[in-house]
């Protein structure tokens, strides 16, 4: 098994995304990227902790590989809009990339410079960021698998 983390905005609408990508195991909303330990989701949402709102994908490479979870991870977001998400505005959005080991470092960064080159986004600029993985914190319990308990498909997305 293999984990990493992404960030394209609210995070309910991106775990429910990679929720049904096969060889996906288990998908877990938080934050990840600040400063403060321990935060929660009001303090994230107040834009002072640095955090950004995320998922943990927890994977099987032998059932689906790096490069098709960035293959999602494009789709479901723009990631040309800096600090925003459909409705959503602030840090706590921003299109972002927790890399847990150098080869997924390197994966990152060549499918962000190929989605750029492709012209498949417009000729805009990608503002991914593409950082180490920190230390993730787990959303509190109401968060996980939101749209799930609600009965909802999924957000704005």
């Amino acid at each position: 098994m293999e984990k990493t983390a992404f960030g394209a905005g609210c995070f309910w609408g991106i775990e429910a995304t990679f929720r049904r990508v096969r060889g996906v195991l288990n998908v877990t909303v938080g934050y990840e990227g600040g400063d403060m330990e321990n935060p929660t989701y009001q303090m994230v949402c107040s834009g002072t902790t640095g955090h950004a709102e995320v998922v943990l994908v927890e994977f099987d490479p032998g059932l689906v590989s790096y490069g098709e979870l960035l293959a999602v991870f494009w789709k479901c977001h723009d990631p040309t809009t800096l600090n925003r998400q459909g409705p959503d505005h602030g840090t706590q959005y921003r299109s972002v990339i927790f890399f847990h080991s150098p080869e997924q470092e390197k994966a990152a960064i060549a499918s962000k410079n190929a989605l750029q080159i492709s012209g498949a986004i417009g000729g805009q600029g990608i503002v991914t960021e593409i950082l180490p993985a920190r230390r993730f914190y787990r959303a509190e319990e109401y968060h996980q698998r939101y749209l799930e308990k609600h009965g909802i498909g999924n957000c704005h997305m």
